[in-house]
């Protein structure tokens, strides 16, 4: 059963997101919280496998709740739900730790997919969001050498450092070393950022 605790300051569309999983035999939304704040004291006593997460809310922002979230529960994994939806935001979120970035208007199956996927360990990114983080990139893409281009591919299918090593007969160096000037090239910083772009640029499929 994945316990999801949901994080918004409007009642109504807490609600909502709640209806939304009700019925489903391996979701359970038992949780909820209003701010930040009683986000992160909730997340430490009751360890939720998911955190729906607002980023427009009183006093903390949720780019700011989601590391103090990870620190005081570190297998809670976190999914922005926002109306926000730009590449900016979806990048800041990214790069705060967030898991996964659903638009609150996406339907029901995505949100429910996002979910079980993030629980599973993937990163998800709704569909329509996903596709503003390849705007402005396509032409920086082209900058990727086709070595560069096999190790993000690698990469965004969740292997390690080490296996992609093992799979091209390069050293973890190498690798790593490919890695930083993808993240640059492309104007990134964390693995989850190159694999939602991998998804919507189209270089790997869904997983």
């Amino acid at each position: 059963m994945i316990s999801v605790l949901i994080v918004d300051d409007h009642a109504v569309l807490r609600a909502g997101l709640r209806s939304r999983m009700d019925g489903e035999g391996d979701i359970c939304p038992i949780w909820e919280a209003t701010d930040a704040e009683s986000a992160v004291v909730q997340a430490r006593a009751r360890r939720p496998d998911v955190v729906l997460l607002d980023l427009l809310l009183p006093r903390m922002s949720g780019y700011e709740a989601i590391p103090r979230i990870h620190s005081a529960s570190p297998e809670s994994r976190v999914i922005v739900c926002s109306a926000m939806t730009g590449a900016s935001a979806v990048r800041q979120a990214l790069r705060s730790g967030a898991a996964g970035y659903v638009a609150k208007h996406a339907c029901d199956g995505d949100l429910l997919d996002a979910i079980r996927r993030v629980a599973q360990g993937t990163t998800y990114v709704d569909p329509a969001v996903g596709s503003s983080l390849a705007v402005g990139t396509e032409s920086a893409l082209d900058e990727v050498s086709p070595r560069e281009r096999d190790v993000l591919h690698l990469l965004a299918l969740g292997y390690t450092n080490l296996e992609i090593a093992a799979k091209l007969f390069i050293s973890v160096r190498t690798v790593d070393s490919h890695r930083a000037h993808i993240l640059r090239k492309l104007d990134m910083s964390t693995r989850a950022e190159l694999v939602l772009y991998a998804l919507s640029s189209g270089l790997i499929g869904p997983a």
